[in-house]
């Protein structure tokens, strides 16, 4: 048997993306969240910490990565993201690499990744799944996390692909501006399609 059917599950931020993730792994497919990764790698004695702490100094500390200071050191600043972005990208990659040995055996797995189109990350994965909703809907729901005001909402989206054009690029949407039920019934839909598919 070859490798897993690989379908990379993105959404911009306030999406659901999250929800739709742990919906795919209720249902029994293997999940690898780019996010938490980093979170793991970035925590205190992270792999990355002191690549970081190097290239941003007094952004760490025995936390690991202090992401408010980091933010504050990247956002806006296009050189200091693509210098951040040269540290954690390949040590991701590392990680769902070995993600996709430990799960050889699966049919499916899904790569949640955050800026899949963006990264090219749409490249490595055999189907797309964006995760939409309305724009209202994602701007209540951003906009209520701690922290968040309306200028860092929009210094992000300026980051982001835009969600009509993710979705033009998708094999699949799955809504979230719906009940959660029409939301899991959207991810049984997508994983019934996608081990048709390889039957076929």
């Amino acid at each position: 048997m070859g490798r897993p059917l690989i379908v990379g599950l993105t959404g911009s931020i306030g999406m659901g993306k999250s929800t739709v993730a742990a919906m795919f792994a209720d249902a029994g497919v293997p999940v690898f969240d780019a996010d938490a990764t980093v979170h793991r790698l970035q925590g205190p004695a992270g792999a990355l910490v002191g690549a970081i702490e190097a290239r941003f100094p007094g952004t760490t500390d025995d936390g690991g990565v202090d992401r408010a200071r980091l933010g504050r050191a990247v956002l806006g600043d296009d050189a200091a993201m693509r210098a951040l972005e040269a540290i954690v990208h390949p040590a991701v990659r590392a990680e769902r690499a070995a993600f996709l040995t430990a799960h050889a055996d699966a049919p499916l797995v899904v790569f949640d990744i955050p800026l899949l189109f963006e990264t090219g990350g749409d490249r490595d994965v055999d189907r797309v799944v964006v995760v939409s909703a309305a724009p209202e809907v994602q701007r209540a729901r951003t906009l209520a996390r701690p922290g968040m005001t309306p200028a860092k909402l929009d210094a992000i989206l300026t980051r982001q692909l835009p969600d009509a054009e993710k979705r033009a690029r998708a094999d699949h949407v799955i809504p979230t501006d719906v009940t959660l039920d029409e939301t899991r019934a959207a991810v049984a839909r997508v994983i019934a399609c996608t081990r048709a598919a390889q039957r076929r």
